[in-house]
């Protein structure tokens, strides 16, 4: 293996620069935007739109920590504040004697349709409206490109402990 780095040309860091600049604008602009006016956190979105998508609106705690990639913990305290809130629900999971599973309520279903139409229409001015139909497909294969290299790597891993949603 090299000991020399390989770093990136001008226009490498142009486009790393970018997306870390663009990257943390908009999940700022989208936080602001779901706590304004739905009082709610993008992290607590997308874990509501991950388990209204799921099959009886429901998921096993560890696949929904995969799929939201955040730590059990992180997603245990997730769960119990907006269980809190009556927006979901928690029960054993029958088929494992040891796990859990988060339920979307029938208020939580209702409270994300409402914040849905203002988050998409946050979405779409911040990204899609600033794009040419040829740039939204070049994002979507840069994204996905970029995608499948990491889940590469993670599949790869040797040590599963150390991606945070295995961690505890």
């Amino acid at each position: 293996m090299s000991t020399t780095p390989r770093w990136l040309n001008a226009e490498e860091r142009r486009a790393w620069l970018a997306y870390i600049d663009f990257s943390t604008l908009l999940n700022d602009h989208l936080n602001r935007q779901l706590r304004r006016d739905a009082g709610m956190t993008h992290a607590d979105y997308s874990l509501l739109v991950h388990l209204s998508s799921a099959p009886d609106h429901t998921l096993g705690m560890s696949d929904l920590a995969q799929r939201l990639k955040i730590t059990r913990s992180r997603l245990t305290h997730a769960v119990n504040r907006l269980r809190e809130s009556g927006l979901v629900a928690r029960r054993d999971d029958p088929s494992d004697g040891r796990g859990q599973l988060a339920v979307l309520t029938e208020e939580g279903f209702a409270v994300l349709s409402a914040a849905a139409p203002g988050h998409v229409e946050a979405v779409r001015r911040a990204v899609f409206d600033a794009l040419t139909p040829e740039q939204v497909t070049q994002l979507a294969e840069i994204g996905e490109a970029v995608s499948d290299a990491l889940h590469r790597a993670e599949a790869a891993e040797t040590d599963p402990a150390v991606l945070p949603w295995r961690r505890r």
